[in-house]
C-alpha cells in the first residue's frame, strides 16, 4: 500500500480521520459532556481534516474548548496536506530529506508526480526545490495566519466580543480563512460582522492566499512581481482566479440585485461588496453573510459552477482546480484555431496534462452526480439544494442550503465519502488505483468513430 505516494496519502488521510473521529467522540469534546453520536463525530472529522466546513452540528455551541482546539489543529494539518506535513516533520527531525521523502512531498505539490514512470516535462516544483517548498509551506502558514489574526482582533473587539474571547477567536477565524474551511466560533456567525467591511476584507484576503496554493506563494516569494519569471502554473492560477472572481461577482450582482431576501434591500455599495464577497466564498472560502437558501435558483447554479472549479492546485481549496479549467479552455481554443498543440505564454502544454485535466472533470462530475442522486433519494429534498450541498462537499467549500444539517445517518455517510474523495483529489485517487504506468511498445490500427 505504501509503495505509492498516492496510496500512502489515502492511507494517512484515513488514519487521521479515524483519530479525529475518536477525539470528537470523547465526552470532554462536547460542551454538554456527553458522547457525540458516531455519525456526527465522523462527519465532523472528515469535514475538519478535508477542510470542508460542512457540519451536522452547531460548531459554535456543540463543542467544548477541547473540541474547538481539536478543530483548530485538524484544519491546519489538513490544509498543509498530510504528506507535506509529514515531510516537514521529517525535515525537522533529520535536518534533510531523502529522495523518497522528496518524491512524496513533490507528489503532494504536483499530483502528476504520483504516477509511476518518468515525467519528462518540467514540473511545478522540482525535486531540488522541495526542501524550500516545505519551508515555504510551514512559514507561510504560520506567518499568514498570525498576520490575519492580528488584523482581525480589533474588529472582534469593536463588535463587542470580550478581549480574552477575541484573543482565541482571532486566530480561529484566521485559520478558517486561510485553510478555506469556514467554521465560525460564535453562534451568530458572520451576521454579527455583516457591516464590518474591514473584517470581511481580511477574511477574503485570507481565503485568496489559501486558495492560490503553496507553489504559487513560493513563486511569488521567489520571483516577486516579475511576471515573465513566474512559472506557467502560477500565471494560469492567478489569471483564472481573478477572472472567475470578477465574473462571479458580476453574475451575482445581475441575478440578485432585485432579490429582497438577499442583496435587494442593500444600497449600491453594499450590494457590490457582498457580491464580491459571495464570489470569493463560493470558490472555496465557506463563509457566508447572505443566507444561501435565500438565493435565487440561477444564483445557486452559478455558485455551484464556481464551487466545482474551486481554487488552485496544492492549495487549501478543493474542486477540480482553476488550472484544470484553464488547460481545458486552452485546449478548446487551440482546437478551434486548428493548432496541433496547446500553447500559452511561449510554452507547450503536453497531451498527458490535458488527459489528466479531462479525467479530473469526468471523475468529479461522476462523483457529484452519484452523490446527488443518492442523497436526493435518501432525503427527498429539492434536487437543486442537494446538488448545491454535494458540490460544496466535493469541492470542500462548506456553504450549505440547510440540507446537510438535516441529513439522516445514511446521508451523512454518503456526504462524508463525497468530501473525502473531493479533498484527496481525483488525480490522487486515480494514481492510487494504478500501481504502475505500463509502456506499450506497439500501436493498434486507427479507426475514427463519429463524434458530435
Amino acid at each position: 500500500m505504501t509503495a505509492s505516494p498516492a496510496r500512502f496519502a489515502v492511507l494517512v488521510f484515513v488514519a487521521l480521520i479515524l483519530i479525529f473521529t475518536f477525539l470528537y467522540s470523547l465526552p470532554m469534546a462536547a460542551a454538554d459532556g456527553r458522547r457525540t453520536p458516531f455519525a456526527d463525530a465522523l462527519f465532523t472529522a472528515v469535514s475538519t481534516i478535508c477542510v470542508t466546513g460542512l457540519t451536522t452540528v452547531d460548531m459554535a455551541t456543540h463543542w467544548s474548548p477541547f473540541g474547538h482546539v481539536v478543530t483548530y489543529v485538524g484544519v491546519n494539518v489538513g490544509a498543509m496536506g498530510v504528506l507535506t506535513f509529514a515531510s516537514i516533520l521529517g525535515l525537522v527531525i533529520s535536518k534533510r530529506l531523502g529522495l523518497r521523502a522528496k518524491l512524496i512531498a513533490a507528489g503532494d505539490s504536483n499530483p502528476l508526480r504520483a504516477h509511476g514512470g518518468p515525467v519528462n516535462e518540467g514540473q511545478t516544483v522540482r525535486l531540488g526545490e522541495v526542501g524550500q517548498l516545505l519551508a515555504t509551506v510551514a512559514l507561510s502558514t504560520l506567518v499568514i495566519e498570525a498576520v490575519l489574526a492580528i488584523l482581525l482582533y480589533p474588529s472582534l473587539i469593536w463588535a463587542g466580543i470580550a478581549p480574552l474571547t477575541a484573543l482565541w477567536e482571532a486566530p480561529y477565524y484566521a485559520a478558517m480563512a486561510f485553510t478555506n474551511t469556514g467554521f465560525v466560533p460564535n453562534p451568530e456567525g458572520l451576521t454579527l460582522f455583516a457591516d464590518d467591511y474591514v473584517l470581511l476584507t481580511v477574511l477574503m484576503a485570507g481565503v485568496f492566499l489559501g486558495s492560490i496554493g503553496f507553489p504559487v506563494i513560493y513563486t511569488l516569494l521567489k520571483r516577486h512581481w516579475h511576471f515573465r519569471l513566474w512559472s506557467l502554473h502560477a500565471k494560469l492560477t492567478l489569471i483564472t482566479t481573478m477572472l472567475l472572481f470578477f465574473a462571479g461577482a458580476g453574475a451575482f450582482l445581475l441575478l440578485e440585485y432585485d432579490n429582497a431576501t438577499s442583496l435587494g434591500t442593500m444600497d449600491a455599495w453594499d450590494t457590490t461588496f457582498q457580491a464580491f464577497f459571495l464570489s470569493a466564498m463560493t470558490r472555496s472560502g465557506g463563509f457566508s453573510v447572505v443566507p444561501i437558501d435565500q438565493l435565487g435558483g440561477s444564483s445557486l447554479l452559478v455558485a455551484s459552477m464556481l464551487m466545482f472549479v474551486g481554487g488552485g492546485s496544492a492549495s487549501t481549496a478543493g474542486g477540480i482546480k482553476v488550472t484544470t479549467l484553464a488547460v481545458l479552455a486552452l485546449a478548446v481554443f487551440s482546437e478551434a484555431r486548428g493548432r496541433q498543440s496547446v500553447q500559452v505564454f511561449g510554452h507547450r502544454i503536453p497531451s498527458d496534462v490535458q488527459r489528466v485535466a479531462l479525467s479530473v472533470v469526468a471523475w468529479g462530475a461522476t462523483i457529484v452526480a452519484l452523490s446527488t442522486i443518492t442523497i436526493t433519494e435518501i432525503t427527498k429534498a429539492p434536487v437543486e439544494y442537494v446538488l448545491f450541498d454535494v458540490i460544496s462537499g466535493f469541492a470542500t467549500v462548506g456553504l450549505s442550503t440547510g440540507v446537510t444539517a438535516n441529513l439522516p445517518d445514511p446521508g451523512i455517510y454518503v456526504m462524508a465519502l463525497t468530501m473525502f474523495m473531493g479533498r484527496v483529489g481525483t488525480v490522487t485517487l486515480a494514481a492510487a488505483v494504478a500501481a504502475t504506468s505500463r509502456s506499450q511498445l506497439y500501436a493498434l490500427p486507427v479507426e475514427r468513430p463519429i463524434v458530435g
